[in-house]
């Protein structure tokens, strides 16, 4: 038995029948399979891995990939059209928001209900009843119906049990998304002593640093087909760069990735590579045509216009996927319209979630440039090292100037570039910033 993977899936497949018209699923039903008056789609197709105990195995992939319809299959709350499945040990799972919670009835009681579904007897709930509260922390709501709790509380609830049933197997699908970023943390640190006791983790997140992290391998579902399946560092940059990847381009780098399958890593690394990286490039950092951002927020102009932000590596090649630890010039171009007075220029670098990380300028107000006449343009260059972990981010750029008595933006630009930091397995640091931590082990006598 322990030889067993806990997972197996061959050959999977899930399809619905979609019908043009309400009556139509009657008449089917009346007419048998003689006249077909719907249409199949596959939400999964032909899928096939094998998860062996004690792996933390990632599911990427864009909405609508059929993660969500996998995990319903594994967890046995969907029932597949073709192939087989089989899972050995007990399963507990957080699909989605309340899944499985009664919402007439109380938090204590969806405690009892939820632990018999997987296989507790109430005197084990009693057990763990204690804990359970506790790491929920929603005080006395859980005497109170679920139905008046808000999305947070649901989450904290539902994990809570998920993780005291000891399971063999947890499923997580981007619930821990909801809850506060206290939670979340005390939620991953258990996922990880979970993970360290020998369960088996599948894990779903858009957290490029999550499942790289975390994960011992990664698999990439798109429109329902399994592209990919390796390391999650490999498996989450070509994740990436589908995600961004132009419609008119998207389904060729699918047979890029579908050549994977029969292939080897290295074949793939240079085709993807070729297809975007200028010939006499650094393929430690390349440049992707399809990183542009989509939240671009232009101030009005007041004189002074940005054009051009981006990336350049110190020898001048065009960059947006950068390499931790390497360092980098961040480039725009200011035209300025009318003449300006004590001008300054300035960047800012921040997360997907808007987090401001960090940015300069180009000089206290004391050394601002005095006067730019109009038509006069400056090329301003920003040097910095790339000192963050895997993700992707996002760049503002500005220039200021004295108006009447006051400084303000003659032209901004939010969101004006993002780029990229590769995943990078012999990174030490750890979180989001690396702040060039040395460590020393000194063995004592």
């Amino acid at each position: 038995m322990s030889s067993e993977p806990a997972i197996r899936v061959d050959g999977l497949g899930k399809a619905y029948s979609i019908y043009a018209r309400p009556h139509h699923r009657l008449l089917q039903g009346l007419l048998g399979a003689r006249h077909k008056l719907y249409r199949e789609f596959w939400a999964l197709r032909d899928i096939a891995f094998d998860v062996p105990r004690g792996e933390t195995f990632g599911i990427v992939g864009r909405n609508g990939s059929g993660k969500s319809t996998l995990l319903q299959i594994i967890c046995g709350t969907l029932a597949p059209s073709c192939g087989e499945i089989a899972v050995n040990g007990r399963v507990a799972a957080l699909l989605e928001l309340g899944a499985g919670f009664n919402p007439e009835f109380t938090g204590r009681e969806n405690v009892y209900l939820n632990g018999a579904v997987l296989g507790l007897s109430r005197e084990e709930i009693d057990t763990r009843f204690d804990a359970i509260a506790s790491f929920a922390d929603i005080g006395p709501f859980i005497e109170q119906p679920v139905k008046s709790y808000s999305s947070g509380m649901y989450v904290r609830l539902a994990f809570a049990v998920a993780i005291n049933v000891d399971p063999d197997i947890l499923i997580v699908d981007e619930a821990l998304s909801v809850g506060d970023e206290a939670f979340q943390r005390k939620c991953f640190a258990r996922l990880q002593q979970i993970r360290d006791n020998g369960a088996t983790v599948l894990l779903v997140s858009h957290s490029a640093g999550l499942v790289t992290e975390m994960c011992n391998r990664a698999l990439l579902l798109d429109r329902g087909e399994q592209l990919l399946l390796g390391a999650p560092k490999h498996v989450i940059a070509r994740y990436h760069r589908l995600v961004y990847a132009p419609p008119e381009q998207a389904e060729a780098l699918r047979e890029v990735l579908r050549s994977e399958i029969a292939g080897d890593i290295a074949t793939l690394d240079a085709s993807v590579v070729a297809a975007t990286t200028a010939p006499n490039e650094d393929p430690d950092a390349y440049f992707d045509e399809s990183l542009v951002p989509q939240s671009t927020l232009h101030y009005p102009s007041r004189g002074a216009r940005i054009l051009d932000p981006h990336i350049r590596t110190p020898t001048g090649s065009r960059v947006n996927v950068l390499r931790s630890g390497s360092s980098y010039v961040y480039v725009f171009i200011v035209k300025f319209d009318l003449p300006a007075f004590r001008v300054r220029f300035g960047m800012l670098i921040r997360t997907v979630t808007g987090l401001e990380l960090g940015g300069g300028v180009s000089a206290p107000p004391d050394g601002a440039v005095e006067v730019v006449s109009a038509q006069e343009e400056y090329e301003v260059r920003f040097h910095f090292r790339c000192l963050l972990a895997p993700g992707a981010y996002f760049l503002n750029a500005g220039v200021l100037g004295v108006v009447g008595e006051t400084e303000e933006f003659l032209d901004r630009q939010v969101d004006a570039a993002m780029f990229r930091v590769m995943a990078d397995p012999r990174r030490l640091s750890t979180a989001l910033v690396d702040f060039d931590v040395r460590p020393q082990l000194v063995q004592l006598d």
